[in-house]
C-alpha cells in the first residue's frame, strides 16, 4: 500500500491530451520511444496516473528552462 498521503488519480486519454497539449497519436508515439509515461491497464480500458503525467510536464518545463 502507498504510504504517501497524496491521493492518486487515474485519468483517461482525453484529459491527458488536454493536460499536455498533444494528440492521441503524439502521446502514443512518445510512449513507444519511452519518452512519456505508459498507461496502466484497467480491464478493457487504460488510464494514466495523474502524478506521472504531471511529472512529465514538470520535466518538459525544466528541460526548456535549462536550455541557454
Amino acid at each position: 500500500m502507498n504510504s504517501d498521503t497524496t491521493p492518486r488519480r487515474i485519468i483517461r486519454l482525453p484529459e491527458v491530451c488536454k493536460a499536455v497539449g498533444l494528440s492521441r497519436s503524439g502521446i502514443y508515439a512518445r510512449i513507444q520511444k519511452g519518452a512519456f509515461p505508459a498507461p496502466i491497464k484497467m480491464g478493457y480500458s487504460s488510464g494514466w496516473i495523474e502524478s506521472e503525467v504531471q511529472g512529465w510536464i514538470e520535466q518538459q518545463i525544466a528541460r526548456r528552462r535549462s536550455v541557454p
